[in-house]
């Protein structure tokens, strides 16, 4: 199951970053344009400065998001191995899981309303 979030993850991280690049592409053509009204034509620019903005904005919540899926499948495999071991513990070691991915997805949802604020302030 935490192969298949990652994986998962893993695809809307390279969806995230396709459709980012046909994005920066189209600025790019936009900022050729404006580029050949003042001087010369220059080459090939992938990213402006915004794009750029955008570009690691979403590398950086792709990462954040893989790491808590991550941190909370590892939460919840060693929870379960432990309930197996010992039935009688199993409420105090639910407890001790939910309170655990509760903290991981604080911090995750954190991160990545930092990395979309680094977007919007920019």
């Amino acid at each position: 199951m935490a192969r298949r979030t990652v994986g998962v993850m893993l695809v809307l991280a390279v969806a995230a970053w396709l459709t980012l690049g046909v994005a920066g592409t189209a600025v790019a053509e936009v900022a050729a344009e404006q580029v050949e009204s003042i001087a010369a034509p220059s080459a090939f620019m992938l990213f402006d400065a915004k794009g750029a903005a955008y570009f690691g904005a979403c590398i950086g919540a792709a990462l954040v998001i893989m790491g808590g899926a991550k941190g909370i499948s590892r939460i919840g495999s060693g929870a379960v191995e432990s309930m197996a071991r010992q039935p009688e513990a199993s409420a105090n070691i639910n407890v001790a899981m939910i309170i655990t991915a509760a903290m991981i997805e604080g911090a995750t949802l954190f991160a990545v309303v930092v990395c979309l604020l680094a977007v919007l302030l920019k």
